[in-house]
């Protein structure tokens, strides 16, 4: 009993103290304007930068779903960080200069200068339903779960009961487990929800930084506590024991079986990346808030050296739990066994706290881009276009608030899933891939017209979803079965290389009238850091040299077919003088 009132105790004050010093750091800020509700006055430096777009990225779809998918996969799923910093190189040193350069708060609004209102209106459009239909369920469904299971909310209510009860859509949870589910859920999307729709983007980035510190304490305090358990004489000595018993979970080179297969790295996996850290609302709404390109380019390459880091806290707790507990568990247990078993009761109650910020940053980031979205895509531009800033922001905290509350009506209907990471990664393609084709399209020609890009934005989410819910469903089981990794990532992979060459074929058959010339907005300091491209040349260094060092081609690519059986029976006869 005692432990229980220590853990609740500290999740409790630490969670109130995030909330206590963001009131008191952002209490004085502008949030009557639009500029300063949605991009914090353009007044982030490189730090809150940073930090923002570490935890917004850093939530319970990424400690619960990724270390999931590491208990499964093992460390190629490093994929989707290690890759993520040279993807920042990239935002860093060619599409934020551009994005900072148009003085824009929305993907759309950039689009919207490039090609026409009708791109801006789709683009809008297809963020708006994929945040709401994907990102924010996601986001609710993957908290709920490590909370519920770090806290031991069973437990602490006494439930023991383990029969399914009528109504629960898993097979695999009681209904107890089903109705906690619903009551985490309804209770972090209330709080992240606050957060997000009477702060706005500065509260959202000072809570984000606040928490960013405590997730990156504790989640090497579950690394080391995690690695003690495995036993030997020190770190080191740890993971060689677990490479050695495991050999096969540390090969940054996936097999086609796996959820990353090596092959898409160049395809899907590397597109995804591009487009979640360059083009995505939810993300990159923070960089356009940057004071200057100087602060903006810090931040955002600052941001790419801790994504080198982050498979520390997000992959390797997921294979210390594959050792200690093997196939025992589901995979997107894992990580919330492995925090219950492992850390020191006092401290459960400070990760928990910690777990909700992360949460709560990436719900209320993601709710606050989506209504920046609605209000200025949306209410502004196509429904009320004189409309005065009060009146917009008044448009976005309406939405914020009725989108919150289908999201949390939403999430807990996607208990059963089988990988919750995969199945996010998988979703994301659909409006991935045709708004990073459009958005690169439009930087790098001047004569793609306005209707080339609307067509591609269409067409890429309609072809993607007909393959998702049409033709993989029909081929399940089959000798020729399409719902593997392998061929979700390079299917995704050839529609982006499709929907580019029609474009760019449109540039030449259908150009627009006069080349587009980007306009100086003269709303920030233009001037790069001179450490810019440095720092971004140094970050890919390091992430080619990490994937060399754990690469182990052979597994991959076998050079000399292993000898079998009957041939190693085989005995050649001496010659006879």
């Amino acid at each position: 009993m005692l432990e229980t009132i220590i853990t609740l105790g500290s999740f409790v004050f630490f969670t109130a103290l995030v909330g206590a010093i963001t009131w008191v750091l952002t209490r004085k800020d502008d949030h009557s304007s639009s500029a300063g509700y949605f991009l914090a006055g353009r007044s982030l430096t490189g730090g809150y930068i940073a930090g923002s777009l570490m935890l917004t990225n850093l939530s319970t779809e990424q400690l619960v779903g990724l270390n999931g998918a590491a208990f499964k996969d093992g460390i190629c799923v490093m994929a989707w960080e290690v890759l993520a910093g040279a993807s920042l190189v990239i935002m860093a040193l060619f599409f934020l200069p551009r994005y900072l350069k148009s003085g824009i708060a929305t993907i759309p609004e950039y689009l919207e200068n490039r090609f026409g209102d009708s791109t801006r209106a789709i683009t809008s459009l297809i963020f708006i339903v994929a945040y709401a239909g994907i990102l924010l369920p996601i986001i609710l469904y993957t908290g709920a779960m490590g909370l519920s299971g770090i806290l031991d909310i069973k437990g602490i209510l006494g439930i023991t009961q383990d029969a399914t009860a009528s109504g629960a859509p898993d097979a695999g949870m009681s209904g107890a487990d089903y109705g906690i589910l619903w009551g985490t859920v309804w209770l972090i999307g209330i709080i992240g929800s606050v957060y997000a729709i009477f702060g706005g983007l500065r509260t959202v980035a000072v809570s984000d930084t606040i928490n960013g510190f405590g997730l990156l304490v504790g989640g090497f305090l579950i690394v080391y506590f995690g690695l003690q358990a495995v036993g030997g004489d020190g770190i080191f000595s740890a993971l060689n024991t677990m490479q050695e018993a495991n050999p096969d979970k540390f090969n940054s080179l996936g097999s086609s079986t796996s959820s990353v297969p090596f092959t898409t790295l160049f395809s899907g996996v590397l597109l995804l990346n591009l487009f979640y850290w360059c083009t995505n609302q939810q993300i990159i709404q923070r960089t356009f808030g940057a004071s200057s390109l100087k602060e903006g380019q810090k931040g955002v390459l600052m941001a790419g050296g801790l994504k080198v880091l982050a498979p520390m806290i997000l992959v390797v707790p997921g294979l210390i739990a594959f050792h200690l507990y093997g196939d025992t568990i589901a995979n997107d247990q894992a990580y919330g066994e492995l925090v219950k078993n492992v850390l020191p009761k006092p401290l459960i109650g400070f990760f928990a706290a910690v777990m909700v910020g992360a949460i709560l940053s990436s719900f209320n980031s993601a709710l606050n881009s989506t209504a920046t979205l609605f209000s200025l895509g949306v209410y502004k531009q196509m429904l009320h276009p004189d409309a005065t800033d009060d009146r917009v922001i008044w448009s976005g905290k309406v939405f914020g608030t009725i989108l919150a509350i289908v999201s949390m009506t939403i999430a807990p209907l996607l208990a059963g899933q089988e990988s919750i990471f995969g199945y996010l990664q998988k979703m994301n393609g659909l409006y991935f891939i045709p708004i990073f084709s459009v958005v690169l399209v439009g930087m790098i020609s001047k004569r793609a017209p306005k209707i080339a890009a609307d067509i591609a934005l269409i067409t890429g989410f309609a072809v993607i979803a007909i393959f998702y819910f049409g033709i993989q469903p029909l081929t399940k089981g089959n000798a020729f079965d399409l719902n593997q990794s392998f061929y979700d990532f390079h299917f995704l992979g050839l529609v982006f290389i499709i929907l580019v060459a029609f474009q760019l074929l449109m540039a030449v058959v259908a150009p627009r009238d006069t080349p587009y010339v980007q306009e100086d907005a003269g709303v920030v300091d233009m001037t790069s850091w001179p450490l810019a491209w440095p720092v971004g040349i140094g970050l890919i260094v390091v992430v080619s040299s990490i994937y060399i060092y754990f690469a182990k081609p052979e597994v991959i690519f076998p050079l000399v077919p292993p000898p079998s059986a009957e041939a190693a029976e085989v005995t050649i006869p001496e010659l006879e003088s």
